[in-house]
């Protein structure tokens, strides 16, 4: 009992071992079918090399690889990359590696500042000239140097007028005859009198010289002329001892507690300048030092040579540090228009006759559009036509972007001119497969001008060189698909060509 129970066993484990054993042959028998089919087909996610462009940007491709005449080996170009208005395609490695970056057009406000030389000049609301309105003589000068300072009331110089001494006398007359004559007389001269002190307040006699006079009732045969205002003596003609007439200037001070800059802005950033806008002002003279200034005044002319406009700005001057004819730099903040659509100035490609940004069409992949450009900010440009709001522009990496472009010829156009075909006769003389190429003697090419000779061409159909043999006589249709790549387009043996025109 106990052997038959062992013997049951023992076919048990041979039955199991017979069934393995026909399963694993049966697998792999199945085995290298399924390996060849995967074999035979593209892996999965696979792309197609359409041809190879020139590593240079030269203008010529290859339906194999090839290396130039530097030995660089041109790059592929894939299926999906060279799509029909399509822009350009790039792998996430490729945009990792190039630092391709984008960001999104919006509204924004567009600040500018606009950076101008300029001068500083006299506020000549604050020029004044001290022009006597009677003749006489200059007995003594108490200014008597350019450049010095002065303040307001202060002595200029002592002038003899005979003018002077005469309404001196009447004022003095009236003021005692009227205080002792009758009413009649009185009245008589007392407006003597007050003609007299008209006389002398319109010639600028100060106020306080004419307190001296009716205080002392005495004649001085000298008066004081004072300055009318602080500030520096600008011009000095008087010279001491000399005569004067009425309207003559003798000095000409400039209060320099307020001055100008006269500002050169470029016809082209004229529309970015308003009265009333805030200003910077810095001078070589004093570094690290600003300025607070408004725009008071745009001229309206512009110089025809420079092409510029003069805009001016009002400043205080404590201390009086600025001096006139000083150079300075000027910063406006010029305000924009509201808010407007926007990309980063960084993002627009100009080239002088056109101006393109790279708009990101899909996942990898970006398309060159044509913009219209409106205000300029510091870092923002406007964008008047080409975007819309959202879309992403390239800001980063799109020189590099744009020059794979144009080795495509993505901004004249994706599509290719038609290639004209040519028709020519002659041999095999040897044959690449791993190449795809084929080497031919062939006669003359009217078409081309070209004399026999043997040269390599690329086979479009490259299982057509299967059934090609090394002295094989032919008849072909050719075509150049780049500078200088010559691509067999059909082929067949004379013969059969032959036979087929009966």
């Amino acid at each position: 009992m106990k052997s038959a129970r062992i013997a049951a066993v023992a076919l048990a484990i041979l039955v199991a071992a017979a069934i393995g054993y026909w399963w694993g042959a049966r697998q792999q028998a199945m085995l290298p079918a399924k390996t060849d089919a995967a074999a035979a087909a593209p892996a999965a996610g696979e792309r197609k090399v359409l041809y190879y462009r020139n590593p240079m940007g030269l203008p010529d491709t290859s339906p194999v690889p090839k290396k130039d005449s530097m030995g660089m080996d041109y790059i592929p170009v894939y299926e999906g990359e060279d799509k029909a208005g399509g822009g350009v395609g790039l792998s996430p490695e490729k945009i990792q590696m190039t630092g391709v970056r984008t960001e999104a057009a919006a509204p924004r406000e567009l600040g500018q500042t606009l950076r101008v030389a300029g001068r500083v000049e006299l506020n000549e609301r604050r020029v004044y000239a001290v022009t006597p309105k009677f003749e006489g003589w200059i007995e003594k000068l108490y200014v008597n140097a350019t450049g010095q300072g002065v303040r307001a009331g202060d002595p200029l110089m002592e002038v003899y007028s005979p003018d002077l001494v005469t309404a001196q006398q009447e004022y003095l007359i009236a003021l005692r005859g009227s205080a002792a004559a009758g009413a009649e007389t009185g009245d008589t001269l007392k407006r003597l009198q007050e003609g007299a002190l008209a006389r002398l307040k319109n010639w600028d006699i100060s106020e306080a010289d004419l307190e001296r006079l009716r205080r002392e009732g005495t004649v001085r045969r000298t008066l004081t002329l004072r300055s009318p205002v602080g500030g520096l003596v600008l011009e000095k003609p008087a010279v001491q001892g000399m005569r004067f007439m009425p309207g003559e200037m003798l000095f000409r001070v400039g209060d320099l507690g307020a001055v100008w800059v006269i500002a050169e802005v470029p016809e082209r950033e004229l529309g970015a300048v308003r009265v009333g806008q805030k200003a910077r002002v810095q001078v070589t003279a004093l570094p690290g030092r600003d300025f607070d200034a408004t725009v008071a005044f745009v001229y309206p002319t512009l110089n025809a040579q420079t092409r510029t406009a003069q805009v001016r700005l009002e400043l205080a001057n404590p201390g009086g540090v600025l001096k006139p004819a000083m150079y300075s730099s000027v910063e406006l903040a010029a305000g924009g228009r509201g808010r407007v659509l926007a990309v980063p100035a960084a993002a627009v490609i100009d080239s002088g006759s056109r101006r393109v940004v790279l708009v990101q069409s899909g996942e990898g992949r970006f398309e060159p559009r044509d913009v219209e450009l409106g205000a300029r900010g510091d870092d923002y440009v406007e964008i008047v036509k080409g975007v819309k709001d959202g879309e992403r522009v390239v800001v980063g990496g799109n020189f590099l972007i744009d020059s794979e472009s144009n080795l495509r010829a993505a901004l004249a156009g994706f599509t290719a001119p038609p290639r004209a075909t040519h028709s020519a006769t002659g041999a095999v003389r040897s044959i690449d497969l791993s190449a795809g190429t084929v080497s031919l003697r062939h006669d003359p090419v009217p078409s081309l001008s070209w004399p026999a000779m043997t040269m390599d061409f690329a086979m479009q159909d490259k299982g057509a060189l299967k059934a090609l043999k090394p002295g094989q006589e032919v008849e072909f249709d050719f075509r150049e698909e780049g500078q200088g790549n010559w691509t067999v387009t059909r082929i067949a043996p004379r013969a059969v060509a032959a036979h087929k025109g009966h």
